[in-house]
């Protein structure tokens, strides 16, 4: 990984610290299903914005990064699902939507930056 990419490392952190909550949850309160889609859009955000690294084109860049984009919106759904639905305390809500919130400001602005330049 790029260590100086702020945006692969938070991506990566997201995906870790999901990882993490979602097997927690499933030992503790064994719950699966919105666990696992929980982790599976958390780790998609971090494996697409990796992937975009190697895009093959700055439109395939930009439908990456769209791609992770989405993926975070979608984790940020299951993340406050699984609050709302008591599964998680608002502590770990917490320590998690601060970094979810964080990846989706550093992709919308890439993907707005990106397009931005396409159309020039």
């Amino acid at each position: 990984m790029n260590e100086d990419n702020t945006t692969l490392k938070k991506s990566y952190l997201l995906a870790v610290k999901s990882v993490k909550l979602g097997y927690s949850i499933q030992s503790s309160k064994k719950e699966f299903i919105l666990s696992k889609q929980f982790i599976r859009s958390a780790t998609s955000t971090g494996a697409m914005t990796r992937e975009a690294q190697h895009a093959e084109s700055k439109a395939d860049f930009i439908h990456k990064m769209s791609i992770a984009l989405k993926e975070a919106k979608e984790t940020q759904y299951w993340l406050d699902l699984l609050k709302d639905s008591e599964i998680i305390t608002e502590k770990e809500w917490k320590e998690l939507h601060s970094l979810l919130i964080e990846n989706i400001s550093m992709l919308a602005a890439i993907v707005k930056s990106a397009k931005a330049t396409i159309k020039k």
